[in-house]
């Protein structure tokens, strides 16, 4: 509760000043609301607010306590603006997602005659990222440039940090080398840059240049470089970086905390990524999205559900991630009812359902062979479906073998322009899959017309610092013979206890024996076998794969688990398998 101290016949004006300034600084620093407003009211009724440190001071508490509009009208009742009372609600905005404003302000601040400064262009190129304009960002930065404040630190930083965002790695770059002298901001808008760009090997460099010249990196810093391990499974790395965290006392961090639990996830080992959520005391929406979305993948679908619940009694609000995270493991589990439910109940959160939420329903109908339903979906939605809903209908389509349906929906893919190349595959299988390989052929071939070439599978494995990759029939690793002679033992084995190979997986109009052939040496195969010679202990064998695990792979690899005595996890291009004994922890739904 905030005492205000009362204003006495012998206390001077500077002594009344600096108590409530003194105040306000401290119901700042707490986010306390309910002291804040009594606060402004007494300053009110001092008659205080004409004095423009003390809207600054006001606009500032509102800022920080997520009122960017009172911020607003704080300013707009201030009678003298200065530089200071323009930066903190321009900040306001930009700190408060409300980009537009920002750049609104911006513009008429400088319509009014006052210079921006190194607190100002910072503000107004944090919004140009938010919206990802390149266009309004370039032009702050060249009116940065024009007023000679372009070689300052923090301007600088923010401009590398937004043309990064922006996705203008080239110009970031630029500005990054000629700066005279870099912090914190200008080292991780680079890192981040490069990381969402998926230039993960110019991302981890300049993280390791950082730390060479002994720059400070900060929780932002380790965030990106621990998602690119993630992107890149590379586990041993992004242990290395974890302990680094703790050393550094970043292990509390939530930001840390939410790229951590994505990481271990990734890799495949969610026992990790679990610890990790429950060490960090305090966590913010996005350490809940992450751990949430681990489960879902790894199938724990009864903990997808208890973490919302967990959410709900902690009043973290959910966004439409949650939601997403959600109707991705009703989808993986075939909860047709729970979706729906799940589905409805964003309205209730004020959240209004995306393309990727109706996607995420239509897979699940799809799935469960309401393929009729799913259409029904597509039909009622309140905006143009996009290439990724009619996809979820295409695969439901391949699954029940509905190809009149599959092809409607490929009409209607195509209708859209330019897709990508995974649309012409699978409408190519869903025909090779019905035996109409004339149509399948076609298939090809439009994709061949447009210049696309299709996505080669690949799969592999870490040892040690080495990343090991295989695609299918691949001879050119230098264990290459090992390779082959420990699948054709485990083919043996396999056998031995009921293993018959299914090649109605091989989508091509080939003899049998050319079938057999096709499927036994696929990329995830072969990548086991590395990994059985290699790694001689009880470790789970972890398996990364670039597309979707094929049906026969998928059987093959649980009498692999059974032969060899092996947990074997294998992560492909839409979720975990984890392969032990024989069973797989996808119920064989996927």
């Amino acid at each position: 509760m905030l005492t205000i101290p009362q204003q006495s016949p012998q206390s001077t004006f500077e002594e009344t000043y600096r108590n409530i300034s003194s105040l306000l600084l401290s119901a700042t620093r707490s986010r306390t609301l309910r002291s804040g407003i009594q606060l402004h009211a007494h300053i009110i009724k001092l008659g205080l607010q004409t004095i423009p440190l003390i809207s600054h001071y006001l606009i500032n508490f509102y800022s920080k306590t997520h009122l960017p509009i009172d911020s607003q009208r704080v300013f707009e009742q201030t009678l003298i603006k200065t530089s200071t009372t323009w930066s903190s609600v321009i900040s306001s905005f930009a700190q408060n997602e409300l980009p537009v404003l920002a750049l609104q302000y911006f513009k008429k601040m400088i319509a009014f005659g006052v210079r921006p400064d190194d607190h100002i262009f910072p503000s107004a190129t944090k919004a140009a990222a938010i919206l990802s304009s390149y266009d309004v960002g370039r032009c702050v930065h060249c009116y940065a440039v024009r007023i000679a404040y372009d070689s300052d630190v923090f301007v600088a930083s923010s401009v590398v940090d937004m043309y990064a965002k922006c996705g203008r790695i080239g110009d970031a770059r630029k500005v990054f080398d000629e700066m005279p002298v870099r912090n914190v901001v200008s080292w991780s808008g680079m890192i981040y840059g490069y990381a969402q760009l998926g230039e993960n090997e110019e991302a981890l460099w300049l993280f390791k240049q950082a730390l060479f010249e002994r720059f400070e990196v900060n929780d932002f810093t380790f965030t990106s470089v621990i998602r690119v391990c993630g992107n890149t499974t590379l586990l041993g790395l992004g242990k290395q970086l974890h302990g680094l965290c703790l050393k550094l006392s970043f292990g509390s961090s939530s930001f840390v905390g939410s790229s951590l639990i994505s990481m271990y996830s990734k890799c495949g080992v969610i026992e990790l990524a679990y610890l990790v959520f429950d060490e960090i005391p305090v966590r913010n929406l996005g350490m809940w999205n992450a751990m949430l979305m681990a489960c879902a993948q790894h199938s724990h679908t009864n903990n997808v559900f208890d973490l919302f619940k967990q959410m709900e009694s902690s009043n973290m609000k959910p966004n439409f991630i949650t939601f997403l995270g959600i109707l991705y493991s009703c989808s993986h589990s075939g909860l047709v009812e729970k979706g729906k439910y799940y589905f409805n109940l964003m309205k209730q959160y004020g959240i209004e359902p995306s393309d990727q939420h109706y996607a995420s329903m239509v897979h699940i109908l799809g799935r469960a062979n309401k393929v009729q339903e799913a259409l029904a979906i597509i039909e009622e939605m309140p905006m143009q479906p996009t290439e990724c809903v009619w996809g979820a209908l295409l695969t439901g389509c391949r699954l029940h073998g509905d190809t009149e349906l599959a092809a409607y929906a490929a009409d209607k893919v195509f209708e859209l322009g330019s897709v990508g190349s995974g649309m012409y595959v699978l409408l190519s299988n869903v025909y090779a899959a019905a035996g109409r390989y004339e149509d399948a052929a076609r298939a090809r071939k439009m994709l061949r017309d447009t210049g696309v070439k299709k996505e080669t599978g690949l799969s592999w494995v870490e040892e040690g610092n080495i990343v090991h990759t295989f695609s299918a029939g691949d001879r050119r690793h230098f264990r290459s013979n090992e390779i082959y002679n420990k699948l054709e033992e485990l083919e043996d084995e396999m056998e031995k206890i009921g293993y018959v190979a299914d090649t109605s997986h091989v989508l091509k109009e080939v003899g049998d024996e050319e079938k057999n052939m096709a499927i036994r040496y696929h990329s995830e195969r072969l990548a086991i076998a590395f990994a059985l010679i290699t790694f001689k202990d009880d470790r789970p064998i972890r398996i990364m794969k670039n597309l979707r695990i094929c049906g026969d792979c998928h059987t093959a690899i649980k009498f692999m688990s059974k032969c060899c005595g092996r947990v074997i996890i294998v992560r492909d291009n839409n979720r975990f398998h984890r392969f032990e004994d024989g069973k797989c922890s996808c119920s064989d739904y996927w």
